[in-house]
């Protein structure tokens, strides 16, 4: 799988460690930065993740920050894009399985690395369920 990520300064020693998970899983990464943790804006960043989620060049995405709040903001301004602030395993399984979410936004402030692994992990193996929820999804994009 393609997976873009993209980080600000608050969420970017998690991006690293997500990018080295994802690299050793076989999946191809595309990094949108940031490159460090000095004081950035996160919008330079997330905003061009969020459309190659979109245009497909992508297949997923995962986005970070010290909350994950205004990135998520960020990608879901993008028409196509379903990112959910997954902050445990439930909301991981749910984003995925109910809301078919193309990305995921992380708040590095707000749990562990190794929560945050185990959250991109879930994410990534979880099938959408369909049915009803396509319905909701198609409503929203509609």
């Amino acid at each position: 799988m393609r997976i873009a990520v993209a980080s600000d300064h608050a969420g970017y020693e998690y991006k690293r460690a997500i990018v080295e998970q994802l690299r050793r899983l076989g999946h191809k990464v595309v990094d949108y930065g940031t490159d460090s943790n000095q004081a950035c804006d996160y919008p330079e960043f997330i905003r061009p993740a969020a459309k190659a989620v979109a245009s497909g060049q992508c297949d997923r995405g995962v986005v970070l920050g010290g909350s994950g709040n205004g990135e998520a903001i960020v990608a879901n301004r993008i028409p196509g894009i379903r990112c959910a602030v997954c902050w445990n395993l439930e909301s991981a399984t749910l984003a995925r399985r109910h809301n078919d979410a193309n990305m995921i936004s992380l708040g590095e402030r707000m749990m562990s690395r190794e929560t945050a692994l185990e959250i991109v992990d879930t994410w990534l193996e979880e099938p959408f369920d369909g049915g009803r929820h396509a319905r909701r999804i198609a409503l929203i994009d509609g």
